[in-house]
């Protein structure tokens, strides 16, 4: 089994995400130890916003295609996904443009688009300083699950995983009570793939 395991949190070390995306890959891990782990730190080494390259000797075509054939070989994709101002970061929507390709990932055809990359599991790990759940004030303003599911399913991955720690913000006390949750999903998650 290969994972790729995808980071896009600006917060380093104070990053609820990574934490999360490292807690779902080292249990990835401990269910199947000869797993190969392939990680991106997107905010440590950003992509560049996506511009169109007419040279596939490019650096950024180069770079571009690495990226996609890592997706491609991917069994299991972990992503950390922590939300910004109610959607994903710039660095994970300029790997998604690079993920998002015609004729590699999708194609049109005469019925409307089709997905080209189903068969893996994606595992988002999602963290938010507020409450955005769907039965939440918020939820009108979230536009980071709904985003990141609409793009996978795009592709042909129609079942996304989330892991969420919501309400970050509001105190250490429900700070703590969201990890401890987001982590027991993580177990189940994990176990029920197993």
């Amino acid at each position: 089994m290969k994972i790729l395991h995808i980071d896009s949190s600006a917060l380093g070390t104070y990053s609820v995400s990574r934490q999360l995306t490292a807690d779902i890959v080292a249990e990835l891990k401990r269910a199947a130890p000869d797993a190969v782990v392939d990680y991106h730190d997107l905010a440590a080494q950003p992509l560049a916003h996506w511009t169109p390259v007419a040279d596939a000797a490019d650096p950024a075509a180069v770079l571009g295609n690495k990226v996609l054939e890592d997706f491609l070989g991917a069994d299991v994709v972990v992503v950390g996904a922590p939300m910004y101002n109610f959607t994903i970061s710039s660095q994970l929507k300029a790997w998604l443009d690079r993920v998002l390709v015609a004729g590699k990932t999708f194609r049109y055809t005469a019925n409307g688009p089709e997905g080209l990359a189903g068969g893996k599991r994606v595992i988002v790990a999602s963290s938010r300083g507020g409450f955005y759940g769907k039965d939440s004030a918020g939820a009108a303003m979230d536009f980071q699950e709904p985003y990141l599911r609409a793009a996978f399913a795009f592709i042909g991955i129609g079942e996304v995983e989330f892991v969420r720690a919501e309400g970050l913000a509001v105190g250490d006390e429900h700070k703590s009570t969201a990890l401890k949750s987001a982590q027991d999903a993580i177990h189940t998650l994990v176990a029920e793939a197993a």
